[in-house]
């Protein structure tokens, strides 16, 4: 198994590691790795590896059918042989806009208190989808109300708590179309805020900024129907 050194440290930019193997598609796997995996709606990241004098483009990041991390090529160059020790370096500027979109969505889940039915993070905009069978009034308001809670610059942190202690608390899960994972003894809560002053705690694995204020101001671009009770809410982080 990988290792995951982003789960710990977000903002862990480059970092050693060694080759253990090569998939059958081509991809890289490490013993520790500071790129994210595809999963939870948050790309994969990419980025570079290099070992004695050679550099190899990594396209995308992908988990494997083994749950170990696939660092996946952008060119057909040379792989480092398993074994090798490599040096690891992030593209940070694509991870951090990631980084901040995600968190900016979980206080958009905040400020429409409904359920969730999917969601798609990008590199400076990212949406949510709702069950939300009536528009959802003055927009303009709603995104006031969110960037009210960026700019209270609250603390982001996490916590782990067992699969039978998510599963006495149903209310966490906002989410209707993906689950959080169990079945391996303990699953990742993420906390907006504090305990005595919390705004939003809810299960995600993926990768988020530290204090609200860092995802700066955001713009909520559209709102569009998708289906008989669904619509999709865009925003956008400011240039």
């Amino acid at each position: 198994m990988t290792e995951l050194l982003f789960r710990d440290d977000p903002y862990q930019q480059e970092a050693p590691a060694r080759v253990l193997r090569h998939t059958d598609e081509g991809g890289v796997v490490l013993d520790r790795t500071i790129f994210y995996p595809t999963g939870g709606g948050q790309p994969g990241d990419s980025g570079w590896l290099s070992w004695e004098g050679r550099r190899l483009p990594v396209a995308t990041t992908l988990r494997t059918s083994d749950g170990a991390v696939a660092l996946v090529p952008a060119e057909p160059l040379a792989l480092p042989p398993p074994g090798a020790e490599v040096r690891q370096l992030l593209d940070w500027t694509r991870r951090h806009l990631h980084m901040r979109v995600h968190t900016a969505l979980h206080l958009l889940s905040v400020v429409i208190p409904l359920p969730v039915t999917g969601g798609q993070i990008g590199a400076g905009r990212g949406r949510l989808d709702f069950d939300m069978p009536d528009p959802p009034g003055d927009l303009a308001e709603i995104e006031a109300r969110l960037n009210t809670l960026i700019d209270l610059d609250l603390p982001v942190t996490d916590q782990w708590i067992s699969d039978e202690e998510l599963a006495a608390n149903p209310g966490l899960v906002k989410t209707l179309s993906v689950k959080p994972p169990v079945g391996q003894g303990r699953v990742r809560l993420v906390r907006i805020g504090t305990p005595t002053r919390q705004v939003d705690l809810q299960p995600c694995g993926g990768t988020h900024v530290a204090r609200t204020a860092e995802i700066g101001t955001v713009a909520l671009e559209k709102v569009e129907k998708k289906g008989r009770q669904n619509r999709r809410v865009t925003l956008v982080l400011a240039p």
